[in-house]
């Protein structure tokens, strides 16, 4: 971002003053606030170092309203998964109403080998986020399923939700119908599919590392094999549901819509109102004992309550029942009130030039190919942490480090490949990205908790600098 003649860019350490203001209000948070801290503090933390740069930057010569407008920008660059997580807060409540997350539950079960589920989990995930291009759709379908199968195993939520990230954060890595597999390329100069095929490089090795983890975890873990207690779940869960092979009609659906490429928000709100006519045709009896009446009135006022402020389901069996709430749209507005502000801080960062000034501070360590790729990987990884957004921690590195490959003679597949890698992939492990914080709302574990089991995700930037520094297969540019 260019500088306007009249401001000036802040210096490096005055640039990385709002990052630090703001890693140490979220450590006060975590250490005074604990679990809550998405209730509120993580909030003000994010609008307080927002003010931070804000002053920052004013003193540079930029005007107060000038920051203010960007930040209204950057906020509205986040209003399409603020509906979409609106939406997936009504899917949620209708599929459970529709007995559909419930048979997902019963079916895995039976047919998922307890000591193998992460790895179940993570292959299942992959897949759908493979045909879907959507790591975001594949946790709100699939994963919230896999989350419920994990609970009735005994298995730590944390295990669960990184086997389902790893998993869909490598289908949503390979798909050509992936935003940001179509967005890396672009922003370097490199051709889709090429990109893709040299992904497989760092990407694959990375799947098969998490892959193996999840296996020598799954031997170790105390997981509930106990015949008696899960006859106990399948009993509570057949009990209180129809359930039958049409339960998998309405997300086979909301599939093949994002397979054909319509936009992620119709998809999903065609998946929400076939959940509910679902639950009219097949939860009757459900809707009317939760009703309290069986008249249309009661019916409807049943569906529509739970799409907007969450459903709650007792079975009479306490582990079943902590499976079958949903927060429906209300739910969500903890994460949205968070993606709000962080975008906030984000646009304020990236207009007063601060970003930028970090950015560039990192490629003056470039030395060789190897340290190139690892500047523009660490790049990546501020940006996530410092813009919250996915899409700014692919184009604004891609930006800033595409001369420096084109004067090194590097092929663009190697840029790109390092945004994927690097960018597309870590933006879940912040709880202050859109990523995190959507994750951790859908999947019901906190960013912190997961990370750590969130392998692919992990391995994958170390993978693209690892391959980089050994100058395995690094493509060069023709003179």
């Amino acid at each position: 971002m260019a500088s306007h003649p009249s401001t000036q860019r802040p210096t490096l350490f005055l640039a990385l003053v709002p990052l630090l203001v703001l890693v140490l209000l979220l450590a006060l948070n975590v250490v005074v606030f604990g679990d809550s801290g998405l209730e509120g503090p993580n909030q003000l933390a994010l609008l307080a170092s927002a003010a931070v740069a804000a002053v920052i930057g004013h003193r540079k010569g930029h005007g107060i309203g000038i920051l203010l407008e960007h930040a209204y920008d950057s906020i509205r660059t986040a209003m399409g998964a603020v509906l979409i997580l609106l939406m997936i807060g009504a899917l949620a409540s209708t599929w459970l109403l529709a007995g559909i997350v419930p048979a997902m539950i019963h079916h895995g079960l039976l047919i998922i080998a307890p000591g193998y589920f992460l790895v179940a989990a993570a292959v299942a995930s992959a897949l759908v986020s493979l045909a879907t291009g959507s790591s975001w759709s594949t946790a709100a379908t699939v994963g919230i399923a896999l989350m419920g199968i994990g609970s009735a195993l005994g298995i730590p939520a944390g295990w669960v939700a990184g086997a389902v990230i790893s998993g869909a954060y490598f289908g949503d890595k390979v798909s050509p119908l992936s935003d940001t597999t179509n967005l890396a390329p672009a922003v370097a100069g490199s051709e889709l599919f090429g990109h893709i095929r040299y992904m497989l490089i760092t990407t694959v090795p990375s799947l098969l590392i998490a892959l193996v983890v999840f296996a020598v975890a799954g031997l170790f873990l105390d997981v509930n094999g106990d015949p008696q207690g899960l006859e106990a779940v399948h009993a509570a869960l057949t009990g209180r549901f129809r359930i039958g092979w049409w339960s998998y009609l309405v997300p086979a659906v909301v599939i093949v819509l994002i397979y054909r490429k319509v936009p992620a928000l119709p998809a999903l709100f065609a998946g929400t109102l076939l959940g509910a006519l679902f639950a009219l045709v097949f939860q009757s009896q459900l809707l009317h004992d939760l009703a309290g009446g069986g008249s249309a009135a009661d019916l409807y006022r049943t569906v529509i309550g739970a799409m907007g402020t969450g459903v709650s389901i007792t079975t009479g069996n306490a582990q079943v029942d902590e499976l079958l709430g949903s927060g429906g749209m209300s739910g969500m507005m903890g994460t949205i009130w968070l993606i709000l502000c962080a975008m906030t801080f984000g646009g304020i960062m990236e207009r007063t030039g601060a970003l930028e000034r970090i950015t560039a501070s990192l490629a003056g360590l470039v030395r060789g190919d190897g340290s190139l790729v690892a500047t523009t990987a660490a790049s990546c990884v501020v940006t996530n942490v410092s813009a919250s957004d996915q899409y700014l921690s692919i184009v604004v590195p891609g930006r800033m480090f595409a001369p420096l490959f084109r004067a090194r003679g590097l092929d663009p597949r190697v840029l790109s490949r390092t945004l994927e890698d690097a960018g597309t992939v870590t933006s879940p492990l912040v709880p202050w990205n859109t990523c995190g914080a959507y994750m951790a709302t859908v999947l019901g574990v906190a960013t912190i908790d997961y990370l750590p089991y969130a392998v692919f995700n992990l391995v994958s930037p170390l993978m693209t600098v690892l391959v980089a520094v050994a100058g395995y297969r690094i493509l060069r540019v023709r003179p």
